[in-house]
C-alpha cells in the first residue's frame, strides 16, 4: 500500500480515537495487553488517530439536538487511517456504532478503495456473549442515552436471541452525568474518575444487577476508566473494548492474540 505522497506504508491495525480521548489511549493499552509479546518487536504495529476535535458530539445528535451529524468526520478519518496503512480498523466508541452515524462513516471509507476489514464493536461483543456465556439471555447494558436512543445493542444483541435490559429514565440521567458532566463526569475528569462519577456508575450497575441480568455491558467506552474487574455482584462484567481489542488482534494476526490474560 503506498501513502498519498507515493511512499510504501506498512500494514498495521489502526484505530479511529477520540471519542473520548482517554477512551481511546485506554483502548490501545488493552491491544498492548492482549498481544502475546515479549519483546518491543514482538508487539504489532498500532496507529491511533485521536482528533477529538473533529468529530462532532455523538449523543446530541442522537437525541435531536444537532443536525450535524458525526458520521461524516469520522468516515473522514477512517479514509486517512486506511490510507495510513491500517488494514484492520476498530472504534472504541459504543455510541458511534449506532445505524445512523456509523452507516455514514462506512460508506465513506469503503467507497474510498478500502479493501480491509473494518471490525463492528457491538456485533463481536453479542459474538462473545454467545460464545462464552451460552446460558445468557438477559443482558443488562450501562450506556449513553444516545445508545440507549438508537437502540444500537437490542439491533446487534437481538440476533444472537438475548434479551436487553436498560435503566429507568432517571438512572439513564445520573449515569449520562457520570460520564459526560462537566464538573464531575469521567470526560472531564479521566485520570482519575472521581468518587462521584465512581459511585453513580457503580449504583446504577447494581440497579442492573437487580434486574436478573445475567452479564451487565459496559456500554460506554469510558466507563472501564470507573469500573474494574471482570465481575459485579457475582455476575460477569464484560468490556467490549476488551473483546475489540482480541477481535483487531484476530483479525491482523491470530497468532499473536494472547490467552488466559
Amino acid at each position: 500500500m503506498k501513502n498519498e505522497t507515493g511512499a510504501t506504508t506498512a500494514k498495521c491495525i489502526g484505530v479511529l480515537g477520540g471519542l473520548g480521548p482517554y477512551a481511546g489511549l485506554d483502548f490501545v493499552h488493552k491491544v498492548f495487553d492482549c498481544t502475546n509479546a515479549a519483546t518491543d518487536q514482538e508487539h504489532l504495529p498500532v496507529l491511533l488517530y485521536s482528533f477529538p476535535n473533529a468529530i462532532p458530539p455523538r449523543v446530541e445528535f442522537l437525541l435531536g439536538k444537532t443536525t450535524i451529524n458525526p458520521g461524516y468526520a469520522m468516515g473522514e478519518l477512517l479514509v486517512r487511517l486506511a490510507k495510513a496503512g491500517a488494514s484492520v480498523i476498530g472504534i472504541p466508541c459504543n455510541t458511534a456504532h449506532s445505524a445512523s452515524i456509523l452507516d455514514v462513516a462506512l460508506d465513506i471509507l469503503y467507497k474510498s478503495g478500502f479493501q480491509g476489514q473494518f471490525v463492528h464493536m457491538i456485533a463481536e461483543t453479542a459474538n462473545h456473549i454467545r460464545t462464552a456465556h451460552p446460558a445468557a439471555q438477559n443482558v443488562g447494558v450501562l450506556c449513553t442515552q444516545g445508545a440507549y436512543h438508537s437502540k444500537v445493542f437490542d439491533m446487534h444483541f437481538n440476533r444472537y436471541g438475548l434479551n436487553v435490559s436498560y435503566l429507568e429514565d432517571e438512572g439513564r440521567a445520573l449515569l449520562q452525568n457520570a460520564i459526560s458532566n462537566s464538573s464531575y463526569g469521567i470526560k472531564a475528569f479521566s485520570s482519575p474518575v472521581t468518587d462521584r462519577a465512581k459511585n453513580d456508575i457503580g449504583l446504577q450497575a447494581a440497579h442492573l444487577a437487580e434486574k436478573n441480568a445475567d452479564c451487565i455491558i459496559m456500554g460506554c467506552t469510558e466507563l472501564p476508566l470507573a469500573l474494574s474487574g471482570t465481575d459485579f455482584q457475582g455476575i460477569p462484567l464484560l468490556d467490549p473494548t476488551k473483546i475489540l481489542a482480541e477481535s483487531l488482534i484476530k483479525a491482523f494476526d491470530a497468532t499473536k492474540l494472547k490467552h488466559n490474560h
